[in-house]
């Protein structure tokens, strides 16, 4: 898996909780994908542990993760 300089350096910092088996969950077998208007791609999946579902925002190759977060607005 990769990872944006970015993600790095801000998204590891700010929400260290996340971990890699999640992405790696929700770019495998997520519940949605959608792609945004500037071509990255927007993937979902639901973690019991945070009780939210995660956002895992790749680059256009999605692959490259970009940012991830809880997604506290997002219903399926």
């Amino acid at each position: 898996m990769l990872f944006t300089s970015y993600y790095q350096r801000d998204v590891m910092m700010k929400r260290p909780y996340i971990q890699v088996s999640w992405l790696e969950q929700a770019l495998s077998a997520p519940l949605r994908r959608e792609v945004q208007s500037d071509g990255r791609i927007r993937h979902w999946i639901w973690i019991a542990d945070l009780n939210h579902y995660l956002r895992v925002v790749t680059l256009e190759d999605g692959l490259t993760v970009h940012n991830a977060f809880p997604d506290r607005r997002f219903s399926p």
